[in-house]
């Protein structure tokens, strides 16, 4: 049986197609559960599919892939010393076979350090040319695009394609603005939303791709809610920031589980009904938004 959700950024308190950035605590910067092994799993079973779709490196950005590596492995085995232990130049978690090493590999160092956690990671450097972009990923989990895709665009082109937030729109300049001025003391985290046929967790099909695939299955558990719990944390010595993305997926019909599942449902309503066509298209939901609200009402 499917256990309530985790996270419900859709019950009203993320506003889809906003910025809504808050303060985080670094104690809570990575999230794990008792999916951890599961996940590192099919990180593993998908690099072996699409190793050049998941993982892309500018040259010059594996001192700032370092860092990250050091500075995860430090907080993991601080926060989680039930699961995380170090020793020596290696990294062992329980239950899972794989060593990570800290010093001298093969293996790409922001690739060993996705491989440590639930979280996908994403590399994002300042240059005067393109501005903040994309510079290097270890990308497992895509939501609707793709790794490729944006490698090395800049923040503009990477956002071209969401609704209000492409270049020379207040949200886009707010970004910018934001990159520029975060602090390794400041982080922050957001909370974003969407919707999927099927609990595919690598999904890189745009979304008119995504909403040709709905069928007459009942919604309530074909139709998937799909969670990103997103981190920005400036990185000290390289001045790039780290961006994590942590997926959670779960069928419509686990907000039953909910404790508040009516108002979670309702709240929800209200949020698909408020979407433009531009959005609703964008989150490839305009096949199924009639459908969805009335399983919704149902529950």
């Amino acid at each position: 049986m499917n256990k309530a959700p985790v996270h419900t950024p859709y019950d009203g308190s993320s506003q889809p197609f906003t910025i809504g950035l808050q303060q985080l605590d670094l104690k809570d910067w990575i999230e794990v559960d008792e999916n951890l092994l599961a996940y590192l799993a099919e990180k593993r079973r998908l690099f072996g599919l699409h190793a050049e779709r998941i993982f892309v490196e500018e040259p010059g950005t594996q001192a700032a892939q370092a860092e990250v590596l050091e500075l995860l492995a430090a907080h993991l085995i601080d926060r989680y010393p039930q699961l995380y232990a170090r020793n020596g130049d290696e990294i062992t978690v329980s239950g899972w076979p794989d060593k990570i090493e800290l010093g001298s590999a093969q293996t790409p160092l922001l690739l060993r350090a996705a491989n440590l956690v639930q979280e996908d990671l994403v590399l994002m450097r300042k240059d005067e040319k393109r501005g903040w972009h994309l510079a290097a990923a270890s990308l497992s989990f895509p939501s609707s695009w793709t790794l490729l895709e944006k490698f090395g665009r800049s923040m503009d082109d990477i956002h071209a394609p969401v609704p209000d937030f492409n270049a020379g729109t207040r949200n886009a300049d707010l970004i910018t603005r934001m990159f520029d001025n975060l602090r390794p003391d400041r982080s922050v985290y957001r909370m974003n939303w969407s919707l999927q046929p099927g609990d595919e967790m690598y999904h890189p099909l745009a979304s008119h791709q995504k909403g040709a695939l709905y069928t007459d299955d009942d919604l309530a558990t074909h139709c998937h809610i799909r969670v990103e719990r997103q981190t920005l944390r400036k990185l000290p010595m390289s001045g790039d920031i780290l961006f994590t993305i942590r997926i959670y997926l779960d069928p419509v019909n686990a907000l039953k589980k909910h404790p508040q599942c009516r108002a979670v449902a309702e709240a929800f309503c209200r949020q698909l009904e408020a979407l433009n066509p531009a959005q609703s298209n964008y989150k490839g939901i305009m096949t199924i938004r009639e459908r969805l609200i009335d399983t919704l009402n149902r529950l």
